[in-house]
């Protein structure tokens, strides 16, 4: 019988839900399946990407982790794409390889002064506080008033975690770092600003209660910013998701405020047009365009230009994908270019944008890497479902390797080198971070250096 050797590059949810859905699937063909990641631990953004005050993430990797403990999938954990191992060597031991590395990139937002000391993007803030092994174990909070732009789900995990009180972190798996850096922060207000109204945010009903119960905190919303139009109204009245956050914010607008250490302030209808330095190269204020509904469901700039005091400013504006070695790469969406997850090259290299035409046998892309940061979990299971149709389908145009045995790969990363971590040594890495926080009281406390979660995993 044929059997497919397929190799994934990316253990977060799109590439395990990938797995365990070719596994599943009917099909007239064996399967196996590698997944590699370059960080010793999988899971991906859910572990690394997510607020650790969001319990509801459990239940997600309580699902991964199901498929993982199949064991008929294995993992190459600390395994770089593009220098550990390469598209070269994956044809010689696979049949076919599914990308799935995200986007973990922040989009770029281009006002000036966006560049001063003291600008972050905010997918940088969420790998710190969530303990990525590859980024400082500290972070400068040393602001008093900080901006965050956007509005979406980013938006508020920064703008809450930012005016969160750090005890009350310390139930869930904040390592200590993160705890002592935000102990310390004098932080009294968060902005947060999105260009368009109340009933047009990205965010989810969830996710804005979660923002509206924090302790010693006051919620600033601003009565001109609720004067809605027909449309908003209609979206209110026709939408479930707008009715209840439309719900949410009236309720805080009722609510005394002045007694709470800290604030948080919703600024709606706000374009940013420049961050303003403050005379020595670092940012001292966030200068905005009111905008106002323009009848056909957008915003347009009033002309009234206003000015806020910060010290600091989070852009949450969207994640961008990374490109990788030896694969096309769509710079202008961030994005692998790809037909329904089947990788696609320019046949001509000098086309532009549209020249995206030609199928890369072999290679597929799923999740945000495939189709952009947008959308759920349900989302990425669907996407998935999509390309492994394609690679089911593909079978005749699938790369012949020369050395297909599952040993000759561990037999390849052993002889560079690489100490690579397998399922067995997240087990290990798993119970040590578990029995960590056992004895706090905690779930879990996170390892967060590189090299401590490749010895742990590896029992060195």
């Amino acid at each position: 019988m044929t059997k497919l050797r397929l190799a994934i590059v990316g253990a977060g949810p799109a590439g395990i839900y990938a797995a365990d859905i070719l596994l599943k699937a009917e099909r007239n063909f064996e399967v196996s399946i590698d997944l590699f990641d370059h960080l010793p631990a999988p899971y991906g953004l859910v572990r690394y990407g997510v607020a650790p005050d969001h319990p509801r993430i459990k239940g997600i990797i309580n699902a991964l982790r199901d498929v993982l403990d199949r064991g008929d999938i294995r993992l190459f954990g600390n395994v770089q794409f593009g220098t550990d191992i390469t598209l070269d060597d994956l044809k010689k031991h696979y049949n076919a390889v599914i990308f799935s590395t995200g986007a973990v990139r922040d989009a770029s937002l281009n006002i000036p002064g966006i560049e001063l000391e003291g600008s972050y993007g905010a997918a940088e803030f969420v790998s710190w506080f969530d303990g990525h092994p590859d980024f400082p174990r500290t972070w400068p909070l040393e602001a008093r008033e900080v901006a965050v732009i956007g509005n979406g789900n980013v938006a508020l995990d920064v703008s809450r975690i930012l005016a969160k009180h750090a005890d009350d972190l310390l139930p869930t798996e904040i390592p200590a770092n993160v705890y002592d850096g935000l102990k310390a922060s004098p932080v009294t207000d968060v902005h947060v600003f999105g260009r368009r109204g109340p009933t047009s945010v990205k965010f989810t009903p969830l996710e804005l209660r979660e923002l509206g119960e924090l302790r010693d905190v006051d919620m600033i919303l601003h009565e001109e910013d609720f004067d809605y139009d027909d449309a908003a109204r209609a979206a209110v009245a026709s939408n479930k998701q707008v009715f209840v956050i439309d719900k949410v914010m009236n309720q805080w607008r009722q609510r005394p405020v002045g007694e709470a250490s800290r604030r948080l302030h919703l600024h709606f209808f706000a374009k940013p047009l420049e961050i303003v330095d403050d005379g020595s190269g670092r940012v001292g204020a966030i200068r905005y365009e009111r905008t106002a509904p323009d009848g056909e469901g957008g915003v347009a700039g009033t002309g009234e230009i206003r000015e806020v005091p910060i010290q600091a400013v989070y852009r949450a504006v969207g994640y961008f994908g990374t490109q990788l070695p030896g694969i096309p790469f769509d710079k202008r969406r961030g994005i692998i270019p790809n037909r329904e997850g089947q990788v696609l090259r320019k046949a001509d290299p000098t086309s532009g944008s549209a020249g995206w035409t030609e199928q890369m046998y072999g290679v597929y892309a799923t999740g945000w890497i495939k189709r952009g940061p947008v959308g759920l979990i349900g989302h990425t299971k669907s996407d998935a479902m999509e390309t492994i149709r394609h690679v089911i389908n593909d079978l005749g145009n699938w790369w012949r390797p020369e050395s297909p045995s599952e040993q000759s790969v561990s037999d390849l990363l052993d002889s560079r080198g690489i100490k690579y971590t397998d399922l067995d040594g997240w087990h290990n890495l798993d119970q040590h971070e578990i029995g960590l926080g056992s004895g706090e009281g905690r779930a879990r406390v996170k390892v967060v250096p590189r090299d401590d979660m490749v010895r742990i995993s590896r029992a060195e």
